[in-house]
């Protein structure tokens, strides 16, 4: 037997793409001189009075790991479209290291850095920058044409991703036949055509209506979901960031001032600024069963020989009328009252945590949002069991944790 006080050991985290370690835009002649005082402690408008530059990014230093769509978002002129244009040296950068992959792309050539783009990284722009006169196919070809790559690969790569983004039927179409949704496929498919393994998206959804920027979205999702991809993604939308981002970074005034999941910086905002952006949240909508889910119930690890006036009395130390029933691998059974299992001892039965199992307490999926899974908690006579997709015991949710989940985030 176990009490739930033992945390689960999580998934090691996936390996780091990009890397920024102090990174500087600054714009103007006296580059040097700026980050000097910015060193010194000087704000950004003394900064530009006293030497004519103006500070884009200031001491930029995060990682974004493989596979997740990371989402940079501030206000008009906080720094996240010029700190995007860095990660592949569209702009080039006033000091710090760009690494992906380990390579610092700082140090490299010309030649190397247009073979990066051309192997790793693709770009989506918010203006679908399509050419008029020429099919669909040609325009997501575009890019591995001007890259040099043989017409018959290249059309059968556009093909595909034309085919990956719901365009296979369109492929003879002109621009000016399609939707602006469907343009804006178009220019995915010009950038998934290359195969990168680095997607750059500049506010590529910011020119649809609400509508259609919906579905761009749960495109972008279907197909991170079918092929994943690093995605770092510039939005100034708070719903669209966190609908998408598996973490996001908040910029002010060119400094990258939070980052974390969502759910991080709605229940723990690094300042006003950063609380501002999230202070009319559904935090229903945020957070998920797992993301508050506690091990605080006692747990039964079921094996042979274990014997229920043992698991009773543990029970009893930890003040608990329930318990959850785990295998060894925490794979969970169900849950089991000090009562259902005094009767099933009584009752003589051979394997009695299985006859103690409360039939109508049913899990919920850690991914659940807490919108989905309130009604349940607030129903329930017990804490309601979590579990992840493998249906391995995360923790359970209480009426109380959920409330103060709710109260501490100010709903």
């Amino acid at each position: 037997m176990e009490t739930a006080t033992q945390t689960t050991g999580e998934d090691a985290p996936a390996p780091v793409k990009i890397a920024l370690r102090n990174v500087f835009k600054v714009f103007g002649d006296r580059p040097e001189a700026a980050i000097r005082m910015v060193h010194e402690g000087r704000g950004k408008e003394e900064i530009h009075a006293a030497t004519g530059c103006t500070l884009g990014v200031k001491d930029a230093s995060f990682d974004i790991r493989a596979g997740e769509i990371f989402v940079i978002m501030g206000l008009s002129g906080s720094g996240k479209s010029t700190l995007l244009r860095l990660i592949n040296r569209l702009i080039e950068p006033s000091a710090g290291e760009i690494l992906v992959d380990g390579q610092d792309i700082t140090r490299m050539s010309k030649r190397e850095l247009i073979a990066l783009r051309r192997r790793d990284m693709s770009m989506v722009f918010q203006s679908f920058a399509l050419l008029p006169n020429r099919t669909v196919l040609d325009n997501a070809a575009f890019g591995l044409e001007v890259a040099g790559v043989g017409e018959q690969e290249r059309r059968e790569k556009a093909r595909a991703a034309l085919q990956a983004v719901g365009l296979g039927a369109y492929v003879e179409s002109r621009p000016d036949q399609l939707s602006g949704g469907m343009k804006q496929r178009v220019g995915l498919a010009r950038a998934l055509a290359s195969e990168p393994t680095v997607l750059l998206m500049d506010e590529a959804f910011s020119a649809l209506d609400p509508l259609i920027r919906a579905e761009m979205q749960d495109e972008l999702l279907r197909l991170q979901a079918e092929h994943s991809r690093t995605i770092v993604f510039v939005s100034h939308d708070l719903d669209e960031a966190m609908r998408i981002g598996d973490r996001i970074a908040i910029m002010q005034h060119g400094e990258v001032v939070q980052v974390g999941t969502p759910d991080e910086i709605v229940s723990s905002p690094a300042n006003d600024y950063v609380r501002s952006f999230f202070r009319n949240v559904d935090v229903t909508q945020v957070f998920r069963a797992g993301d508050i889910a506690r091990e605080s119930q006692v747990t039964l690890i079921e094996r042979r020989g274990l014997a229920v006036p043992a698991a009773l009395e543990r029970m009893r130390q930890h003040d608990r009328d329930i318990a959850i029933v785990v295998g060894r691998d925490k794979t969970y059974h169900g849950m089991v009252s000090a009562d259902s299992l005094a009767r099933a001892a009584r009752s003589g039965a051979e394997d009695p945590y299985r006859r103690a199992i409360l039939a109508e307490v049913e899990p919920i999926a850690a991914d659940e949002t807490l919108s989905d899974v309130m009604g349940k908690v607030a129903e329930s006579p017990h804490p309601v069991p979590v579990v992840d997709a493998d249906r391995r015991y995360v923790g359970a949710i209480s009426k109380s944790t959920l409330l103060r989940t709710l109260d501490r985030s100010g709903n």
